[in-house]
């Protein structure tokens, strides 16, 4: 039976703790919520599908006290160091797919797994469809002279561009090995009309209501586009990649980068 603590208490959060609920080999024992009032111990209790959930606001706390296996995080990016810290600590296997994870952030965890020798799992998206449009990508890059992703997301999201457009553009341009050739207008109407870039790919950002979150990666070649599309319209997208992560990240001993090297894409 894998223990499993769960950080946040929202809508994400809830998802998750339903879809572990309803796995035989995993059962929930804590949820750590960054916006509950401050202090070390219990801060309140979810009623949850018919069972009790302490809920704390200090992941070293929730730790200490329920013991788990794998702390599942899907909050904010503010927060994922100290769970970082705590979960190293405490000798807590990580899962993480929050957006915006900051580069200092993952070489801890990096070098703290490493040292362990304890596996964890960080993903930009734990949807396998997002997951196999990254992948895809990858392969279209080398034989294309020029690209642009066009991410769209709910008016919610703080950050931008998204965390799986810049982690699709890293694979692109590793995969051709050199910067994508970009047009540079000679006249621009209005300041970054064509987006941000990062190797060559204009990156376009989209929030509004209605989206969940959807990405386009669209090459350009003489006579002919190629466009890879991929929309989730339901936060469920994500559960069984997550379902996938918990169980693998018990058998690792070092941190993964990626869904795609938890389904043999990698």
């Amino acid at each position: 039976m894998i223990r499993v603590a769960i950080c946040g208490t929202g809508t994400m959060g809830s998802l998750v703790l339903s879809m572990i609920e309803a796995q035989a080999d995993m059962q929930p024992v804590g949820m750590v919520e960054p916006m509950a009032p401050a202090g070390e111990g219990v801060t309140e209790f979810l009623d949850h599908a018919g069972t009790e959930y302490p809920v704390y606001s200090n992941p070293a706390a929730c730790f200490e006290a329920t013991h788990p296996d794998v702390v599942i995080d899907f909050t904010n990016a503010a927060f994922t160091p100290a769970l970082v810290e705590a979960a190293l600590a405490h000798g807590v296997r990580p899962v993480i797919g929050t957006s915006g994870v900051d580069a200092a952030t993952l070489a801890k965890l990096r070098d703290g797994s490493a040292a362990a020798g304890r596996g964890a799992v960080w993903a930009a998206n734990f949807a396998i469809g997002a997951v196999l449009q990254m992948h895809m990508a990858s392969i279209a890059a080398r034989f294309f002279e020029a690209a642009e992703i066009i991410e769209l997301h709910h008016d919610a999201k703080v950050d931008s561009p998204s965390g799986t457009a810049l982690a699709t553009a890293q694979v692109m341009r590793a995969a051709r090995g050199s910067d994508f050739n970009m047009n540079v207008p000679t006249l621009e109407h209005v300041e970054g009309a064509r987006g941000a870039q990062f190797g060559g790919i204009p990156l376009h950002s989209v929030r509004l209501p209605g989206f969940v979150a959807s990405q386009e990666v669209i090459f350009g070649g003489l006579g002919q586009t190629l466009v890879l599309r991929h929309d989730t319209t339901g936060r469920e997208a994500f559960m069984p990649g997550v379902i996938i992560a918990v169980r693998e990240v018990m058998n690792r001993t070092a941190l993964v980068e990626g869904l795609g090297a938890l389904i043999g894409l990698e």
